[in-house]
């Protein structure tokens, strides 16, 4: 079983920066495929970034690319979304997912078996 807690939304102003985290409980998180996701008011959640078991390989959305960098820490269990350039459209809920039996990264929901509770990201104008 593996627990999920999202940490680092808030409120940020167009052009500034967020760091969530998102830290995980088990002891097979260097075996996950981890991934963020969000969702916005009215909208279904979408896929943001993922990362692979080791850390080697990502993927990211189009609307996030060269503005967002995912990385994680296996030894502390943690991964990290680093959110730079914020635009109003990033606000949503942010939520953290993971998979054991991935063995490549994915940008489907259904893939990821586990979830966090979400952080909101709230970006002004």
């Amino acid at each position: 079983q593996v627990q999920l807690v999202e940490s680092g939304g808030g409120l940020a102003q167009a052009g500034g920066s967020l760091r969530l985290s998102c830290a995980a409980s088990g002891r097979t998180f260097s075996a996950l495929v981890m991934g963020w996701f969000r969702q916005a008011p009215g909208k279904e959640r979408e896929f943001v970034s993922s990362i692979s078991n080791n850390g080697r390989n990502t993927d990211y959305v189009d609307s996030v690319k060269g503005g967002f960098t995912i990385s994680r820490d296996n030894a502390k269990k943690i991964v990290y979304l680093q959110m730079n350039v914020l635009k109003p459209e990033d606000t949503a809920v942010y939520y953290c997912a993971a998979d054991l039996q991935l063995r490549r990264l994915s940008r489907t929901l259904g893939e990821y078996d586990y979830w966090g509770q979400g952080t909101q990201v709230t970006v002004s104008s």
